[in-house]
């Protein structure tokens, strides 16, 4: 197992995840500084109205860490799985961990929770881009 690899993926794409996620909540600005949706945000997020904490930026990393871990560990243990080499293979691991956990993810949040579709949309553009870089990233570290 390439422990190092693993690590240095789930580094990269931590770093990656949040420059993402940053530019999308500046382009979405308006949906998190709408007073109808304070309600759905966290606490960790927005303990009160105004910008996020520090902590809040923590966490956000330390869960990304950990999130991105998992994503690498899975692609060195099923990555061999996958009939492409080079690059096909990375953006074939995250597109097929976009369709099962991504999109997912997305079809339930819009089942639960009353979010604003755009915002949805969104978050499942920025969920592909990522997982399609992230296994660029693994294939480049893990191999």
């Amino acid at each position: 197992m390439n422990w190092k690899g693993i690590g240095i993926t789930a580094v990269v794409m931590a770093m990656i995840a949040e420059v993402v996620h940053t530019v999308e909540s500046i382009l979405t600005m308006g949906f998190y500084t709408d007073p109808a949706y304070f309600q759905l945000w966290s606490k960790l997020m927005m303990p009160a109205a105004g910008p996020p904490p520090l902590s809040f930026f923590i966490y956000s990393i330390v869960f990304a860490l950990i999130g991105w871990f998992f994503f690498a560990y899975a692609y060195a243990v099923l990555g061999g799985a996958l009939k492409a080499k080079g690059c096909m293979k990375g953006l074939k691991f995250g597109a097929l961990v976009f369709l099962v956990a991504g999109l997912s993810c997305t079809l339930m949040l819009y089942l639960l929770i009353n979010l604003p579709m755009a915002l949805l949309a969104s978050w499942t553009v920025s969920s592909l881009l990522l997982y399609l870089i992230g296994g660029v990233v693994a294939e480049r570290f893990i191999r």
